[in-house]
């Protein structure tokens, strides 16, 4: 059996101290006693809501092979038969089991950030530069101050390719993990208004975004959108970082990876991009241009990184959206069919224009209707009246037939839509969730969106309980 990280490569990179008989190494590592896998190494991080130690003794019957653990807390677990390392800080031992990984790994590293695609991106990459190696990123978005080094610390010493998403909610949150990371190319995606409850302006919230491109190696690249408003500000806060080669993405004349045609379906997209004085031809198999401008990212981050380029553009045709982030599924009504969008996962202003985008752009069948279920955009502070109020010209550009509403925050776009559109508002998620299954009629296509708190996922899969999958899309995206 190949170990992800022998006990004693482990203890040292670490500085722990073992306690019990070490296995000789460990398959995996692990912060959830509840999809430990045996043989994996559980950390007891302490989080803001929960403590890891409380669930060491579930991690030791779930068949950790050893624990690692705060020295304070040796006394009240030292009678687990599980081995353990104790180190003084479980988290700091786990960036140092990162920085570890990320030393002795020979792999292309690509950090991914950005207001809005980052994990879309980071899937995108792992599709595409999968016929070019071993592709090394996490499972789910885990891009905070645990989940990067959590993903690093599971990077395989002899993967190919290493996709790393990096999310912030405050200035300062980036540069520390970029600089774990040490990427050879740093993406920034978007700049957007979301979490501008912490910040003055847009240009706080690029400059924030940037601190990426102080990790970079030397040598590397920046791949920014040539389309973003803030690309001067980027690309002058990479200058700055020291990186010399920066590369734009988009539709600008000035794009290296530039989109030279694109013509958007129901279910698909066909593209061609101008790379290097070549023209590719791809076709994208999930819809939408937000898709586009994603894939776009990925094919500039094949081409920088020497990867093989008739790969990656083969296995776009097979790009499916996921859970939360646009996932489509034909569900059959008793009287015929209708089309739900997952887009439950977040939310902010410009995530939910390009929803409702996506919306305006799927058919309906006979009387059907495009239906928006939309939730509180959060962490908009001061400017949150405004830009939920602003939505009401995003949701009448795409031709929206009815609306659902629920959340505090969002209840102000009632009297911003025009009394000719139907709209149900309820103050939460629980509340407006029946309405939007008893409403539901053959021919339908409904998009529901809102942030993650809100938890619209319930009503995503109350709709999914309720509806079975129509027998034309029994492998649903």
């Amino acid at each position: 059996m190949s170990h992800l990280w022998t006990s004693q490569t482990m203890t040292t990179a670490m500085g722990g101290r073992p306690v019990g008989r070490l296995p000789e190494g460990v398959s995996g590592i692990s912060i959830d006693s509840r999809s430990l896998q045996p043989g994996d190494a559980f950390f007891a991080i302490k989080g803001d809501r929960f403590d890891g130690h409380d669930f060491a003794t579930a991690a030791s019957a779930a068949g950790a092979s050893l624990l690692v653990i705060a020295e304070g807390m040796l006394p009240a677990l030292g009678r687990l038969a599980t081995p353990m390392i104790v180190v003084e800080d479980v988290l700091k031992a786990m960036e140092k089991l990162a920085a570890a990984a990320r030393a002795r790994s020979a792999a292309k590293v690509i950090a991914v950030t950005g207001s809005a695609g980052k994990t879309t991106t980071k899937e995108v990459l792992r599709l595409v530069l999968s016929g070019s190696g071993r592709v090394h990123a996490a499972d789910r978005s885990f891009n905070n101050h645990w989940g990067v080094p959590l993903t690093l610390a599971r990077m395989p010493a002899d993967c190919d390719f290493a996709v790393i998403e990096i999310g912030m909610n405050h200035a300062g949150e980036i540069r520390p993990l970029t600089r774990l990371a040490r990427p050879h190319l740093a993406i920034v995606t978007l700049i957007a208004p979301a979490h501008l409850g912490h910040f003055q302006s847009l240009d706080e919230i690029a400059r924030a975004k940037a601190e990426i491109f102080e990790g970079v190696v030397e040598d590397g690249f920046a791949l920014i959108n040539r389309d973003d408003q803030r690309w001067r500000v980027l690309d002058k806060q990479a200058k700055e970082a020291g990186i010399k080669q920066i590369v734009g993405f988009g539709e600008h004349s000035r794009a290296q990876i530039k989109l030279v045609k694109c013509t958007l379906a129901e279910d698909h997209s066909e593209i061609a991009v101008r790379i290097a004085g070549q023209e590719i031809r791809a076709r994208v198999g999930a819809p939408g241009r937000h898709m586009v401008q994603n894939v776009l990212a990925a094919l500039g981050a094949v081409h920088l990184v020497g990867a093989d380029m008739d790969a990656a553009t083969q296995a776009l045709a097979g790009l499916r959206a996921v859970r939360g982030r646009g996932a489509r599924h034909v569900l059959s009504h008793p009287e015929g069919a209708f089309t739900l969008i997952d887009e439950s996962y977040n939310a902010n202003p410009a995530s939910v224009k390009v929803a409702l985008d996506l919306l305006a752009q799927t058919p309906v069948e006979g009387d059907g209707r495009r239906i928006a279920v939309l939730g509180d955009m959060r962490e908009l502070g001061p400017h949150s009246a405004k830009l939920h109020a602003a939505l009401a010209k995003a949701i009448d550009a795409a031709g929206i037939d009815k609306v659902f509403l629920a959340g505090e925050e969002i209840k102000v776009l009632t009297g911003e839509l025009p009394e000719s559109l139907p709209v149900e508002y309820r103050p939460t998620t629980d509340e407006l969730g029946p309405l939007v299954v008893n409403d539901v009629r053959p021919g339908d296509a409904l998009m529901v969106k809102a942030s993650l708190t809100l938890g619209f996922s319930r009503i995503v899969d109350a709709l999914l309980n309720r509806f079975p999958a129509a027998a034309a899309q029994a492998g649903t995206q």
